[in-house]
């Protein structure tokens, strides 16, 4: 393939309509640079007039240069029985001054008559004239045919008629909507191709929704099917359950197909620019997204890590550079010796697979794993493991004892926790011990424990604890069930993840802090200070 697709993006428009994403107008702005700067072709930016932070975009963005997108302004055909030029609608889409501007139309009878209480005959009208109204006034006008495989499944002629109807308003595009996100792929490719039967010539785009989980597949199909544009929407953010991922459609379309894209050549830039979407609607990535996910070229299985570390494309269908990710290897009682030497190559170790050390440390994973805790997901610990293990690392502190205690203050809100922790470090005979207060009793031992450490590891100093997770592990033993903690720490350069275990939530958060501190001590290199 080498016909070249258009890509239409609508995150900030339709995308905006899933629950939980919100954007600032200065985030749109921003964000339509980015989108600009990939390569994206159009970028639907609202619907003037329908909010004060769409006007405020559109007020933002007159005189903003774009290198190569095109602007978008959103809104609907004129209403029934009024003449397109007295339309205030379609008014406020030219006062927003964009090169492009998309309005969409019903297709479907059932809107046509129970929705919009009208005729067909003056819904096709007010099709051709809205079309024809903004072509007059020199923009370029994408037709957007709402329901469109719906209303053709309901009545195949008339949903044909309302796409003759904007062809001969002079519309640039007409885009085939499923906008309740059920046909399926057979019916995208015979629908869309009948389509391109009937309308030789005109150029065809494709919207679509995930209500079935084919979003993506369909949207797809309708391009194999002779569409030369594909709209959809950053991460599949949209209403209900999203529409069509564009983080998907992209990398299918040109490395999978063939197609040519304006954004082909920033393909290594795909995971960076999917983070900056959630990242500005603050929103937490997912792994599991194909291409762009933590997830997507991570290997758990000591069968398939070995593979993949012989032969990545035994289990990656693509080089994960390609789209700006890459390959992890997750640690696990499953793992093997294969996923151990590749995770400790990546942080600067190497291991023989088969070595005696590597059969221990393989079975003191597993051990652990089975205690509940877990190296998937704490770096920072495996880290640690590693230096136990392999490197003859040994604590040069060790805990003498703590003390928590935990006061509510009755008729007020004030909660504190009081921790008072004594250490030992080698080669002393004193015990060094620290009180501090906090609000929870995990604060009170994490700054006592600081504390304590004092002037012989100023490193510590600078850690944080910034994330702090519980995972109820055997939850058919009640209380005395095991507690997994995993703690996020940061020195302000760098973060990393550990994990503690036991039933006692309290030792299982010290396990966690305590290899905190040690993954801290090891890469400061600042194991003791005399």
């Amino acid at each position: 393939m080498s016909r070249h697709i258009m890509i239409y993006d609508t995150t900030l428009r339709d995308g905006t309509q899933g629950e939980g994403i919100s954007f600032s107008a200065v985030d749109k702005v921003g964000l339509a640079h980015a989108m600009d700067d990939f390569g994206i072709d159009y970028i639907e930016g609202g619907w003037p007039g329908s909010n004060p932070r769409d006007m405020e975009f559109f007020s933002m963005v007159k005189d903003v240069s774009f290198n190569h997108a095109k602007i978008t302004a959103f809104g609907s055909t004129r209403r029934a029985h009024k003449n397109a030029k007295d339309d205030t609608q379609l008014q406020t889409l030219l006062e927003a001054e964009t090169p492009v501007v998309t309005i969409f139309g019903k297709t479907w009878l059932l809107h046509v008559t129970e929705v919009l209480k009208t005729s067909p005959e003056e819904n096709l009208a007010m099709i051709q004239d809205s079309v024809s109204f903004l072509k007059s006034n020199d923009k370029e006008v994408i037709y957007d045919a709402e329901h469109f495989f719906d209303g053709y499944k309901d009545d195949a002629e008339y949903a044909i008629s309302t796409l003759r109807a904007a062809h001969h308003g002079g519309a640039d595009y007409l885009v085939l909507c499923d906008t309740n996100g059920g046909t399926q792929v057979r019916e995208i490719d015979e629908i869309v191709a009948v389509v391109k039967e009937l309308l030789p010539g005109v150029e065809i785009g494709m919207h679509c929704h995930n209500d079935c989980g084919i979003g993506v597949a369909v949207s797809i199909a309708g391009i194999e099917a002779g569409a030369s544009m594909v709209q959809g929407t950053m991460n599949g953010y949209g209403e209900r359950v999203g529409n069509a991922n564009l983080t998907s459609i992209i990398p299918n379309l040109n490395l999978k197909l063939g197609y040519e894209l304006s954004c082909q050549d920033k393909m290594n830039k795909l995971r960076s620019f999917s983070l900056a979407f959630d990242n500005a609607a603050n929103r937490r990535p997912s792994k599991k997204e194909p291409f762009v996910g933590l997830s997507a070229f991570a290997h758990k299985g000591g069968v398939h890590a070995n593979a993949a570390k012989k032969v990545a494309r035994s289990y990656e269908h693509i080089v994960p550079e390609v789209v700006g990710n890459s390959q992890r290897i997750l640690l696990s009682d499953m793992s093997g010796g294969s996923s151990i030497a590749m995770k400790a190559k990546s942080m600067g170790i190497e291991l023989a697979e088969k070595s005696t050390e590597m059969r221990a440390l393989l079975q003191k994973i597993k051990k652990l794993e089975n205690q509940g805790h877990e190296f998937e997901n704490a770096d920072g610990s495996f880290y640690v493991l590693l230096h136990k293990e392999i490197m003859g690392y040994e604590d040069i502190f060790e805990l003498v004892s703590y003390r928590i205690i935990s006061e509510v203050v009755r008729d007020t809100d004030k909660n504190i926790s009081e921790a008072v922790v004594k250490l030992r470090v080698k080669g002393e005979e004193t015990v060094k011990a620290s009180i501090a207060e906090s609000v929870g009793p995990v604060g009170a031992l994490d700054h006592a424990s600081r504390i304590a450490f004092g002037e012989k590891f100023p490193a510590l100093q600078s850690v944080r604890l910034v994330d702090y997770k519980v995972r109820i592990l055997q939850t058919d033993q009640g209380t005395e069930s095991t507690t997994q903690v995993m703690v996020k720490s940061t020195d302000g350069n760098e973060t990393w993840w550990t994990c503690g275990a036991d039933p006692n939530i309290i030792h299982a958060s010290w396990e966690a802090l305590r290899d905190a501190y040690r993954y801290k001590l090891l890469r400061s290199r600042e194991l003791y200070i005399e």
